[in-house]
């Protein structure tokens, strides 16, 4: 791989199977050369647990829980590229969802993961939750990740989360040819709680240097 597709951690994660992507998909995996910044509308995002999630935000830190639940909410994406001390790339994700009681956000960043195949995700400013994500192409040639592990990072310790505590963590980013718009679709689930966190619409993207 040469340029931009180089610089992708998605395809680095996928190797050869990201020649499974259709075009449209492959080409936002690629990612950006400084920045992507979209903009479109989740028919429906949010948690339902509400103010409720403001008892976790001691534990995991700002801009990580949604205190707020929607239907037809307009949003907006930034993916940049950051190089680490050591090299490595980082994609770094900021959604800003434009509630009608006001706007919140969530951030997240995805490095290459510690087994083939896979991708680091650590979510939150405080970035004290991480997930181990499986990464794949689905029959219609969209890219698909799921979680498989999860940590709690805490005074300097990487603890690994039970199942019956942590989440489960499907994204799936596809491609709408009716519309022209790329789609995405997420959801977070507990086995006790059920789904904490849910999120899917279309948005129209660029990059930006």
């Amino acid at each position: 791989m040469t340029g931009r597709s180089a610089r992708s951690v998605f395809f680095a994660a996928l190797g050869p199977a990201a020649d499974g992507l259709r075009p449209e998909c492959r080409d936002y995996a690629a990612g950006p050369v400084d920045r992507i910044v979209g903009a479109g509308v989740f028919e429906v995002v949010g948690s339902r647990f509400g103010r409720l999630g403001l008892l976790m935000r001691p534990f995991v830190g700002p801009r990580l829980l949604m205190t707020a639940h929607g239907y037809d909410v307009p949003f907006r994406v930034e993916n940049r590229l950051v190089e680490t001390a050591d090299g490595a790339v980082e994609l770094h994700a900021t959604r800003t969802v434009h509630f009608a009681r006001g706007d919140q956000e969530f951030v997240d960043l995805l490095r290459g993961g510690d087994e083939p195949g896979t991708l680091t995700n650590v979510l939150g400013d405080a970035r004290r939750v991480e997930l181990r994500l499986r990464v794949s192409v689905t029959d219609e040639g969209y890219l698909r990740l799921r979680s498989e592990r999860a940590w709690l990072r805490l005074a300097g310790l990487r603890i690994p989360l039970p199942r019956v505590l942590s989440v489960r963590v499907e994204v799936t980013d596809g491609f709408d040819a009716a519309t022209g718009r790329q789609t995405v679709a997420a959801r977070a689930a507990n086995p006790l709680l059920g789904t904490v966190l849910e999120y899917r619409g279309s948005f129209v993207w660029r990059r930006e240097p």
